[in-house]
């Protein structure tokens, strides 16, 4: 496994314990489909909630929700899409959430949790 892989999971799985701890079950994790990846897949209430989770460390020139550009963004909605489509979920409420991940001032590190991040449109 390269560094690179190593690194995404450890933070997806600093955010899957954040977001537990926030209410949240988590139902999957990297999930891959013809759409793309999606990082964590999970249920806030009657809500499936797709989350992308981005991890920018000291000296990055960019916060990690700004990482996430115009291709990224229409990657995670076809991904999203795709999941819907292939699980028979159309009718269900969703949405596409991102926790951003960067190092903390008092705590190890900064979760922010930005709730319908990636809106269809």
């Amino acid at each position: 496994m390269d560094g690179t892989k190593t690194l995404g999971s450890h933070f997806e799985g600093v955010a899957a314990r954040y977001l537990a701890r926030q209410g949240i079950r988590i139902l999957e994790r990297n999930v891959y489909n013809r759409g793309g990846e999606i990082d964590l897949i999970g249920r806030d209430g009657d809500t499936l909630v797709f989350f992308e989770v981005r991890y920018r460390g000291p000296g990055s020139l960019v916060d990690p929700a700004s990482s996430i550009n115009y291709p990224k963004q229409q990657r995670l909605l076809r991904a999203a899409s795709f999941y819907l489509h292939r699980h028979g979920l159309w009718d269900s409420l969703s949405r596409i959430d991102v926790i951003a991940i960067s190092p903390g001032t008092t705590k190890k590190y900064r979760v922010q949790w930005i709730r319908n991040a990636i809106l269809a449109g």
